[in-house]
C-alpha cells in the first residue's frame, strides 16, 4: 500500500487546486525541487506529479520543473498531464520518470496507452478522472460521455500498470475520497487502483488500509499534506504497521 505525495505544477510552482480549476489555486512551495525533497525526507517512497498546465496544453510545459526534482530525489516518481504521444511518453521514461500518467489521450486514442504499455511494461499508467460518473479530459475542462469503468475495462489485458481514479466533485477540498466509487472500480477490474481526489485525515488512510480497500494499491494526498490536516509521519507510521502485519 502506497501514499504517494502529491505535487501539482503551474507556471514552475507547487499549487493546489479546488475541483481542478485553474482559477482556484493555492501556491504551496515556489521551489518544486525543495518540495520533492522534503517529501523524501518525511519518509515518502513514491512521488506523484502533474503538469497542470500541460494538461490544458496537451504537451509538457513544466519540465524543467520535473528535471529539477528527478535530480534531487531518487524515489520513484509517476508524472502526468499532457503525456498524449509516444515521443513525450518515451522522453519522459528516458530522463528518469519511473511511470508516466495518460489521461486524455487514453479516452481519445486508446491505441496509444496499449502501445506504450505493451513497449514500456509496468511504465504506463492511465488516469480517470471522474465528473458525475463520466471522464472529464483536456485538464477537466470538458467531460465525455464514457464512465471510468467503461474506460478502465478497454485497458484490461494490455499491461497498464495502474488506473489513477479521481473524484473531481472532491478533488482538493478535503472532504474525503469517494471511497464507495474507488473500491467499486478496483473490484470490477483486474488493474490496480489508486485512489485520489479529496483525502482530508488519517481516517482515509485508516480506511485505505481496510479490507474493503485491499485491492487498491494505495492513495495520492495533496492538500492535506499541504495544511498539516495529514501528519506524514503518523500516516507512514500506520501503513508501516499494516505491511508489517
Amino acid at each position: 500500500m502506497i501514499l504517494f505525495p502529491a505535487i501539482d505544477l503551474k507556471n514552475g510552482q507547487c499549487v493546489r487546486l479546488e475541483q481542478g480549476d485553474m482559477a482556484r489555486a493555492t501556491v504551496f512551495n515556489l521551489d518544486p525541487a525543495a518540495q520533492a525533497k522534503s517529501f523524501a525526507a518525511q519518509g515518502f517512497q513514491y512521488l506523484h506529479v502533474v503538469d497542470l498546465d500541460g494538461a490544458f496544453a496537451g504537451k509538457p510545459m513544466n519540465a524543467q520543473a520535473v528535471e529539477a526534482m528527478l535530480k534531487v530525489v531518487s524515489m520513484p516518481v509517476q508524472l502526468g498531464g499532457g503525456i498524449r504521444d509516444l515521443k513525450t511518453i518515451e522522453a519522459w521514461l528516458a530522463k528518469g520518470i519511473s511511470r508516466v500518467i495518460i489521461g486524455t489521450a487514453a479516452v481519445r486514442d486508446p491505441a496509444l496507452v496499449k502501445d506504450a504499455a505493451r513497449q514500456f511494461p509496468g511504465r504506463v499508467a492511465v488516469g480517470l478522472d471522474a465528473r458525475d460518473g463520466n471522464v472529464a479530459v483536456e485538464g477537466w475542462a470538458e467531460s465525455s460521455q464514457v464512465t471510468a469503468l467503461e474506460i478502465a475495462q478497454r485497458f484490461e489485458d494490455a499491461g497498464v500498470a495502474a488506473i489513477i481514479f479521481t473524484d473531481i466533485a472532491r478533488d482538493g477540498l478535503l472532504k474525503g475520497i469517494n471511497w464507495d466509487a474507488t473500491i467499486a472500480l478496483a473490484d470490477a477490474i483486474s488493474i490496480p487502483v489508486i485512489a485520489s481526489g479529496g483525502l482530508a485525515s488519517i481516517e482515509d488512510v485508516k480506511t485505505l488500509l481496510s479490507p474493503r480497500a485491499h485491492k487498491l494499491e494505495g492513495a495520492i494526498a495533496g492538500r492535506a499534506l499541504y495544511d498539516g490536516r495529514l501528519d506524514p509521519a503518523q500516516a507512514l507510521a500506520l501503513i508501516g504497521a499494516a505491511k508489517a502485519a
